[in-house]
């Protein structure tokens, strides 16, 4: 589990198709203290660890992941949120997050607001029910509020922190986002159907 609360920015090392995906990913994370087989949300995406070094770590990405994420477009160089994986007793600073990715999302439109930025995304339709006005969603494994929906079209307001912090100071018109719904929002509506 994750909290959408994004801990070190990494970069893509390496990429090599080896029948799946295999990515080194370079973190400023210590890595004596990750374990063979943890978790670590790359992008938001929940990602096991299968070797490690110095600054960096190995993943293996099913062809089945990168079919529903954002992974196919990673080249060498490439900046990714990073998040290691909540532990009992930290803060939930965000919302609760699985980092299994529900689809991929296109910002359609960013415009400065002060000193914040609002971008806009184009959610795939089956998923656009899951957001609402004020409620939480994960995108590049970033824990965000919705502030307006208006049909599959969501935007977001990202303030200089978020934008220092994570990816988002890098966005641009097009970027294929990983998208995340709320939890919550999918059993709430499971229920709504079978009533």
């Amino acid at each position: 589990m994750f909290t959408g609360i994004v801990t070190d920015i990494g970069s893509i090392a390496e990429l090599e198709q080896q029948g799946d995906l295999r990515a080194r990913i370079r973190t400023s994370y210590d890595t004596g203290g990750i374990d063979i087989g943890a978790s670590i949300a790359s992008d938001g995406v929940c990602l096991t660890v299968i070797a490690l070094g110095a600054d960096w770590y190995d993943v293996q990405i099913s062809a089945e992941t990168v079919s529903k994420t954002n992974l196919s477009s990673w080249t060498v160089g490439k900046r990714v949120n990073l998040e290691r994986a909540l532990k009992v007793g930290d803060e939930l600073g965000g919302h609760i997050m699985s980092g299994h990715v529900d689809g991929v999302a296109e910002v359609v439109q960013i415009a400065d607001e002060g000193d914040s930025t609002r971008v806009t995304l184009r959610a795939p339709t089956a998923l656009a029910r899951f957001i609402a006005p004020k409620g939480s969603v994960a995108l590049n494994g970033t824990s965000l509020t919705v502030n307006d929906v208006d049909g599959c079209d969501f935007g977001i307001n990202f303030i200089p922190h978020t934008k220092e912090v994570t990816t988002w100071g890098d966005v641009a018109l097009g970027d294929q986002v990983n998208l995340e719904i709320d939890t919550l929002a999918r059993y709430v509506a499971r229920l709504s159907d079978a009533m």
